[in-house]
């Protein structure tokens, strides 16, 4: 059976987004969160990202009209009954995730795929919780979705081949590019960004430069888009921390302990832009 119904859980920056290039590659969405106004901040970001590309004259603004027709904002989990994929884009909290999936597994049709966007926790674990771990995947999309191509699929101990190429053929459909990945911490995006970061933390921490300097010989240097502080700052020092915790514990080695700096600013409630203050200051 082909995916048309998904169902996505999380209205926030990911959830959104992929919300976004599920409506705009004509499937019908059902967008779930806990409440109202968290739907409405998502639909709005939405709204707003579409505005702009009509402004861009790459869609139309009946096209836009359309797009956000087949996204359906809905706060109950029951509306999973009728999914044939479920996207999981809520906190990257292995607890939350569990219970979410455990709800999922007793809701969703017995057809129903259950995908994770988690960024670095493990698919089997998560999968273990249902009686359907060999249709629980992780599809993880990278931030901005409908800017960034890759979309990292991950397969738990027991997913079945068939869950993959379904997941892979609709990736397509998304205009992304699938990549798969074992279920190892952080996958590849995360294992190997993460610690590049937090280096660049304990490069400031032990006084080698400023921040301005690293971000800049990153970017002249090594020829990024973004100084790994900068970035740090747009994915959030909390998920950074998370990420690394993460990668600590799963492979027990020192080398991604995380850096105190990086400790001592979320403590501070400093975590990058969406604060208002990270490593740099956005008031």
């Amino acid at each position: 059976m082909g995916i048309k119904k998904v169902m996505v859980i999380g209205a926030g920056q990911m959830g959104s987004g992929i919300a976004q290039v599920c409506a705009m590659a004509g499937y019908s969405v059902t967008l779930n969160d806990l409440n109202e106004e968290f739907l409405n901040k998502g639909l709005g970001a939405i709204g707003k990202n579409l505005q702009r590309q009509v402004e861009k004259e790459r869609i139309s603004a009946a096209e836009k009209e359309e797009i956000l027709a087949n996204i359906i904002p809905n706060v109950e989990l029951s509306a999973a009954e009728n999914a044939d994929l479920v996207i999981e884009a809520a906190v990257e909290n292995m607890e939350i995730k569990k219970s979410i999936f455990t709800k999922l597994d007793e809701i969703a049709p017995e057809h129903a795929i259950l995908a994770t966007n988690t960024s670095s926790l493990p698919i089997t674990e998560i999968a273990a919780v249902t009686k359907r771990p060999g249709k629980v995947i992780g599809m993880h999309f990278m931030n901005p979705v409908p800017v960034m191509k890759l979309v990292e699929i991950i397969k738990g101990l027991a997913t079945e081949d068939e869950v993959y190429k379904e997941i892979e053929e609709m990736t397509l459909a998304l205009k992304k590019v699938p990549v798969e990945v074992e279920d190892f911490p952080g996958f590849v995006s995360n294992r190997i960004l993460m610690p590049m970061i937090n280096e660049a933390i304990y490069t400031l921490y032990e006084g080698v430069a400023s921040a301005e300097a690293i971000d800049e010989v990153m970017k002249l240097g090594m020829n990024h888009p973004m100084g790994p502080l900068t970035l740090a700052d747009f994915i959030g020092l909390d998920t950074c921390l998370s990420i690394m915790e993460i990668l600590h514990e799963g492979f027990g080695d020192d080398k991604y302990r995380p850096c105190p700096l990086l400790r001592k600013y979320v403590k501070a409630g400093w975590l990058g832009k969406k604060t208002g203050r990270g490593f740099y200051s956005y008031e």
